[in-house]
């Protein structure tokens, strides 16, 4: 090695923010609950379009798992080991319901999961640092689109019943302001909640990262 000229430092947890450990910690918390949720679907979803979905998200969240746990472990990072106690419950719905309802509840839960991670991905995305990160969120972006387009190809999407989502309020252009503003979900969703939750991932890994209020019928 030349004088004077250092060896850069391998990406570790004291490199990364509260955002990228909240993409982290996120995703992996997403995989644990929907791999078992998209499972259910596919063996218990009356609309054969639902089973047929049930098994990709399945499917595609094992791999999303997969590239979750290398960047973790390529970062010196631990996951969560099981869902929050939020999604478990949202299982337990899924798993207490049958019929037409279930299908619905799937479709709504899973749905909403996905439309309210999609703009932290992005806005992860555009402000991280760190190349192991954005890879991440490079990847889940594309997973979480195309789960999002399955869910519709249903025909049990309510869009009406969609939160909003909101532009950024300028002149506040941080990376926090404006994934917040495409967080703010009006009553649909609980923002202070996710935005505690995803900031402080780093210490309360285990917590959900979006909370949803809306009952399924």
């Amino acid at each position: 090695m030349l004088p004077g000229v250092g060896m850069a430092a391998p990406a570790g947890p004291t490199q990364l923010g509260a955002t990228d450990m909240a993409l982290l910690n996120g995703v992996r918390l997403a995989g644990l609950w929907e791999m078992p949720a998209g499972t259910m679907a596919a063996e218990k979803g009356v609309n054969q379009r639902v089973r047929e979905v049930g098994a990709e998200i399945a499917k595609q969240h094992d791999k999303l798992d997969e590239l979750t746990v290398e960047a973790a472990n390529k970062l010196g990072v631990q996951l969560p080991a099981e869902p929050s106690a939020q999604q478990k419950g949202w299982l337990d719905e899924m798993a207490k319901a049958s019929g037409d309802r279930f299908d619905r509840i799937f479709v709504d839960r899973l749905r909403a999961a996905h439309g309210a991670i999609f703009p932290v991905i992005g806005a992860v995305r555009s402000g991280t640092r760190n190349e192991t990160v954005r890879k991440l969120a490079e990847d889940a972006n594309g997973f979480v689109m195309t789960h999002m387009t399955l869910l519709e190809s249903t025909g049990l999407v309510r869009y009406a019943e969609l939160p909003p989502v909101a532009m950024p309020v300028p002149p506040d252009s941080s990376l926090v302001a404006n994934a917040k503003a495409n967080a703010e979900f009006g009553t649909g969703l609980n923002t202070t909640v996710i935005w505690a939750v995803l900031l402080g991932a780093v210490a309360l890994g285990g917590m959900a990262t979006i909370r949803v209020f809306r009952g399924g019928r």
